[in-house]
């Protein structure tokens, strides 16, 4: 997969890697791309917060996994006499909206669809809404230590690495928040760096789809 163009940040670049190595529990390789995010600016709990993030796109042994192996390395940095950058803790929620209409609104802006929509689409198992409201869209995605494009392209990154079909509405989700069809380009490329070439053309495969989708209803 050939690009040349870089459209993602360096900091963009490495959380997508350590998504994707993360998704896939490939140890060997995470140390090294967890110990180079933080060398090239990601701070501590930028990276703790994109493992936190995870846990709800594939699971929790893959994130606590991931979180054990940062600790280790963010010790033995220090033990070298490296010291990290902590960075800023997520800003108070002042809201007082309840959660579920907080999530609510959150997933109404990464979804593109309605508040009746997204209703209709979860009716069947109305405690899964409960959750995704007020615990995915409320909880996670109303922190903001990561803002709502780095948590898709760390979403795209972790669905696409795992050959996940649900990632395909989150490639919308990705372009809804403000993430470019060149930046989700090259995250592919990324991916296929990190995890190899069957995932990113799994990805490029259900990318084509979303683009073709949504030219023909622009207004998506």
């Amino acid at each position: 997969m050939e690009h040349n163009a870089e459209h993602l940040t360096p900091k963009q670049r490495h959380l997508v890697t350590i998504s994707a190595l993360t998704a896939t529990s490939n140890v060997a390789k995470l140390k090294g791309a967890l110990a180079d995010g933080l060398a090239a600016g990601l701070t501590i709990n930028e990276i703790n917060e994109e493992l936190a993030h995870l846990y709800a796109y594939c699971g929790f042994a893959a994130s606590v996994r991931g979180t054990n192996l940062f600790r280790d390395v963010v010790q033995e940095r220090r033990a070298r006499g490296i010291q990290d950058t902590q960075g800023r803790a997520a800003t108070p929620i002042t809201d007082t909206a309840s959660k579920y209409a907080r999530g609510e609104q959150n997933q109404v802006v990464v979804t593109g669809m309605s508040p009746e929509q997204l209703t209709a689409a979860f009716s069947f198992n109305p405690v899964l809404d409960g959750f995704l409201k007020e615990h995915l869209f409320a909880d996670l995605f109303g922190s903001d230590v990561l803002s709502f494009q780095e948590r898709e392209l760390v979403t795209v990154a972790a669905l696409t690495s795992m050959q996940e079909p649900l990632a395909l509405p989150h490639y919308h989700g990705a372009l809804n928040v403000g993430i470019s069809e060149a930046q989700l380009r090259e995250l592919l490329v990324v991916v296929e760096g990190a995890v190899g070439t069957q995932a990113a053309t799994t990805g490029q495969q259900l990318l084509e789809t979303v683009l073709a989708a949504r030219q023909a209803s622009p207004a998506n």
